[in-house]
């Protein structure tokens, strides 16, 4: 079992306080520090505006957090937390920049995924759908293509039992929860779960007992797209949540696939929607999907999400408003409003982080550098 420092302590903490994605939560420990945050958010009175509301939430939710009896419970089934840093940490989640996850937690062993693909689609998958789902799976591992998908029904399974299969035994799959590790859910997948588990990993961002929910499972597939080199939807209608991890690769400016299939097929058409839209890559054979992974290049090209420039790397809504503040002035916020050419709502939501961040004060309704 590897080493928990305090580092991890906090971050296994922040992964219950925190929903998926929040980017507020990247913020604060960017700038107080990961260890200190938890101090400051049972000590801090004067809070920007921007995160009354979260810090609150987060205050509720850490009286009733026993992270010692987490890191138990992650023991009993063989789960460890895995923090960026680790050796085992996906450095391709980096490229998520605030939307990457605190923590993970992981039972079984992450493999590397230098070469990866996430082969995702519908839970209520065709047997054409299945059965192309574990031939790109098992051609990727022949490949030396590792194999991320979401461990549900339908394709996700097909994908993974094609990793695993036959020759492939030892294939390096992951399967991203929307829920607990130490909760194998679906329960039918609970024995394809365990035997990931013994070659790969089984990972979620949420701590043990952690329910899956609906805007989990949209929030997880975020970390399909970005631990994976490209994206192939295999079967997927107008609305499947395999389109949203889709639309994440191409934030992330990884390429995606999509397979064609029949005409008639309901579970078709959101594939052949985003060839034609020209989101999507027409994939039909491994072949082509190792071409797909090698125009991505053997490692991640996106740049990350929090942009980085003369201003302390901070996102382009921030950057706007700093700029838009006098050097020796202070302004008022319609007046920061008009300068940045953004809404007032977003500049309050900006300063409030900007203030967190020591680089602006304000002084009554007018807000200022402050200098160095």
């Amino acid at each position: 079992m590897p080493e928990v420092t305090d580092e991890h302590v906090a971050r296994a903490t922040w992964s219950r306080l925190a929903e998926p994605g929040d980017v507020m939560t990247q913020v604060v420990l960017r700038t107080v520090g990961t260890v200190e945050s938890l101090e400051w958010l049972r000590t801090a009175s004067d809070v920007p505006p921007a995160l009354i509301e979260r810090v609150e939430r987060w205050r509720q939710r850490l009286e009733l957090v026993d992270i010692s009896r987490e890191l138990k419970v992650a023991r009993h089934v063989g789960a460890h937390i895995v923090i960026p840093g680790d050796p085992e940490w996906p450095t391709a989640l980096d490229d998520l920049g605030d939307e990457a996850p605190v923590a993970l937690w992981v039972r079984g062993e992450i493999p590397p995924l230098d070469r990866a693909v996430a082969l995702v689609g519908a839970r209520a998958a065709t047997r054409y759908g299945e059965r192309v789902a574990a031939d790109f799976a098992v051609g990727s591992i022949d490949r030396g293509i590792a194999v991320v998908s979401g461990g549900a029904y339908g394709i996700d399974a097909a994908a993974h039992r094609g990793a695993l299969s036959g020759e492939c035994a030892d294939g390096a799959t992951v399967a991203v929860l929307a829920g607990g590790v130490d909760r194998l859910y679906p329960a039918g997948n609970e024995t394809l779960l365990h035997r990931i588990i013994q070659t790969g990993a089984v990972i979620s961002e949420l701590p043990p007992a952690a329910a899956p929910t609906r805007h989990r499972f949209l929030a997880r597939n975020r970390l399909i797209a970005a631990m994976a080199n490209a994206t192939v939807v295999v079967e997927a209608s107008f609305r499947s949540g395999a389109r949203s991890t889709a639309n994440h690769a191409s934030r992330l400016l990884r390429p995606v696939g999509a397979v064609p299939g029949p005409v008639t097929s309901a579970q078709s058409a959101g594939c052949h929607a985003m060839m034609r839209e020209g989101q999507a890559t027409p994939v039909t054979t491994p072949d082509e999907l190792a071409e797909l992974i090698d125009s991505a290049g053997a490692t991640p090209i996106a740049e990350p999400l929090v942009a980085s420039g003369p201003l302390d790397d901070l996102p382009e809504d921030q950057a706007r408003v700093f700029d838009a503040l006098p050097a020796r002035a202070a302004a008022t916020i319609p007046s920061i409003a008009s300068a940045a050419g953004l809404t007032e709502s977003e500049v309050r939501g900006a300063l409030g982080l900007l203030e967190l961040a020591g680089k602006v004060r304000r002084s009554e309704h007018r807000w200022g550098r402050v200098r160095p």
